[in-house]
C-alpha cells in the first residue's frame, strides 16, 4: 500500500488540485492518505479578544468541516485515511510521521498566497515553480503617492 502525506489549508483549492493531479498521486492502487490540515493562522492580536480554549475549538471545528470536504475524494475502496491537524513545524511533523508510517511520499496541496513565503513541509522541499513576488509596503505607498501626485498635478 502506498503511502502519501497530503498537506492541505483550504479545501476548494485542494479539491481542484486533486482534479488536476497527474496520474500517479491519485491513481488506482491501494494508498493510505495521510491527511494533514493546516489551519490558518490568527493574528497575534486577536488574544486580546479569543481565549486559548476558544481558539482551539475553532481549530477543531475547522479541521472537522475540512475533513468533511477532502475525505470523500480520496476515500476508495482499499484505501486508509489517517487524518492529522498540523501544530508546530510542518518539516518537523513530516519528519515524525515518516518515522510513524514509514516510507512515504510528501504533497503539497496548500494554497499558494501572493507575498507570502508559505512554511516548506520538508527539509528538501524546493520553492514553488509559480513563486509570486512580493512588492514591499514602502515602495507601494511610495508609487500611490507618485500617481495622486501626477494627478493632482494636470
Amino acid at each position: 500500500m502506498e503511502k502519501i502525506i497530503l498537506y492541505v489549508d483550504d479545501a476548494a483549492y485542494a479539491r481542484d488540485f486533486l482534479a488536476k493531479a497527474p496520474a500517479e498521486t491519485v491513481g488506482a492502487g491501494a494508498k493510505h492518505w495521510v491527511l494533514v490540515a493546516c489551519a490558518p493562522r490568527m493574528t497575534h492580536r486577536i488574544s486580546k479578544w479569543v481565549s486559548h480554549s476558544a481558539r482551539e475549538n475553532w481549530r477543531g471545528k475547522w479541521f472537522t468541516k475540512t475533513q468533511d470536504q477532502i475525505v470523500p475524494l480520496l476515500r476508495r475502496p482499499g484505501d486508509a485515511i489517517t487524518p492529522v491537524l498540523a501544530q508546530g513545524p510542518l518539516t518537523d511533523l513530516t519528519q515524525r510521521l515518516k518515522l510513524e508510517h514509514g516510507s512515504a511520499r510528501v504533497v503539497d496541496a496548500r494554497r499558494p498566497k501572493i507575498g507570502v513565503d508559505m512554511e516548506p513541509v520538508s527539509p528538501d522541499q524546493k520553492p514553488a515553480g509559480n513563486a509570486t513576488w512580493s512588492l514591499p509596503g514602502a515602495a507601494m505607498g511610495l508609487g500611490a503617492l507618485l500617481v495622486l501626485a501626477n494627478e493632482l498635478g494636470e
